[in-house]
């Protein structure tokens, strides 16, 4: 068995290459990209018998992702991905000065993950479209986050001159208020809109009671309102434009990745498992499928997917103090997802809303609720991933089920 260390940078790998004792047999900076790989691969050959296997060779290093990595798993090494934080603490354990440098850091690598590998995580094999809607999703979920800095951006530079506005569009992310503000980001141009440009805009955005909204929208931007001066006035339009025009198009942008979340999330082969769960849609769905990715050997069991989704309750007991509470250190796109899933799945199952209920009526607070009910879902999922069967209500609520066919039978006369 080889243990190798490896300490990554953006353009170069510092290893060491340690024996069963805990020996240095060799360390060297490689070079990112396929000539250091090459390099990697002789460095090790040196030191492994012909008839040897790659998997003798494990390797730790502080990612889970990238080309490199991707190199190391396709050569059928086994990686460990070590935590940065787990690496801090192996660096105090074998010296206290302080000191610190990638060679050494590689060596703490290499000693980590020759005495520890049975607690540290492989990375995992997940496919190629996998990976592509994780690359999707992130992306999408990216942008809808930069959109909405932008718009409280947007919030704020109408607050200090142009009040009005946020007045007659509580959304200022919507078709209708991006649209009519770019024609007139100051309170004169906006008080001149007719009543036929306020109700095309509202047309093209599909708006309902176009007659109503059209007298609202008009009456807030004609209102009576402290102004500032002109100068700051039109430097703050100048701003306003810009902004729309940055909204507008990571809108469009977010609306294209949908597009393309949906086509690669379609064709893997659990789409149709992930579909049948509650609360999951398409996007939902792909978001779940690209955190947890399809290693069917990633998690050992329910418990292990869940500790993973950060849904699951923390313990720490020591003596006679003992606290139960939630796990911050998590994946927070796979949170948001699942806790978004189980909130949808209170009106989808009718088992998912009688288990919330359940807990609130314990007097447990709403985000404790949504998570624990999340945490169930994820052991359903699990189930179902594992057999590879699609959802059913009466096998993943099965209590529920009973006492709801029990309220529906007539009582004997």
């Amino acid at each position: 068995m080889l243990f190798v260390g490896d300490d990554w940078a953006l353009d170069h790998h510092d290893v060491e290459v340690q024996d069963q004792a805990g020996r240095r047999l060799g360390k060297a900076r490689l070079p990112e990209g396929v000539e250091g790989v090459a390099r990697l691969h002789g460095l090790l050959a040196r030191f492994l018998p012909e008839d040897a296997e790659p998997s003798q060779v494990l390797i730790g290093i502080e990612t889970d992702r990238g080309p490199w990595v991707a190199a190391l798993v396709a050569a059928g090494y086994r990686v460990f991905a070590v935590n940065p934080r787990q690496a801090a603490r192996a660096r105090d354990r074998l010296g206290v000065s302080g000191a610190k440098s990638d060679a050494g850091d590689a060596h703490v690598l290499a000693d980590l993950v020759r005495t520890d590998a049975h607690q540290l995580p492989q990375v995992a094999e997940d496919s190629d479209l996998a990976d592509g809607v994780q690359a999707l999703t992130r992306a999408h979920q990216a942008l809808i986050w930069d959109r909405a800095r932008h718009v409280l951006r947007l919030r704020a530079t109408l607050r200090d001159y142009f009040p009005a506005a946020l007045e007659a569009f509580a959304d200022l992310a919507e078709p209708e208020a991006l649209e009519l503000l770019g024609k007139a980001p100051d309170p004169d141009r906006a008080a001149r809109l007719s009543r036929s440009q306020i109700a095309a805009a509202l047309k093209r955005a599909r708006r309902r009671d176009i007659e109503g909204k059209t007298t609202a929208i008009q009456a807030a931007l004609r209102a009576p309102a402290l102004g500032r001066g002109p100068v700051l006035t039109a430097a703050s339009a100048a701003v306003t434009r810009s902004s729309i025009s940055v909204i507008s198009a990571l809108t469009t942008e977010i609306a294209q990745l949908e597009t393309e979340v949906k086509a690669h999330f379609g064709q893997h082969p659990d789409t149709g498992i992930y579909l049948s769960q509650p609360g999951l849609g398409q996007i939902l769905g792909a978001r779940v499928l690209a955190e947890f990715g399809d290693d069917p050997h990633r998690y050992a069991s329910a418990k292990a997917r869940k500790n993973y989704a950060g849904t699951s309750p923390l313990t720490i007991a020591s003596g006679r103090k003992r606290t139960v509470r939630a796990r911050f250190v998590r994946n927070d796109r796979l949170v948001d997802a699942l806790t978004r899933q189980a909130q949808s799945a209170l009106r989808a199952s009718p088992g998912a809303r009688a288990c919330y209920d359940a807990l609130r009526a314990r007097g447990i607070g709403h985000q404790a609720a949504l998570r624990q009910l999340a945490n169930r879902l994820v052991g359903i999922l699990h189930g179902c991933l594992t057999t590879s069967t699609h959802y059913n209500e009466a096998t993943a609520w099965p209590q529920a089920t009973t006492t709801s066919q029990n309220r529906q039978q007539p009582t004997a006369a």
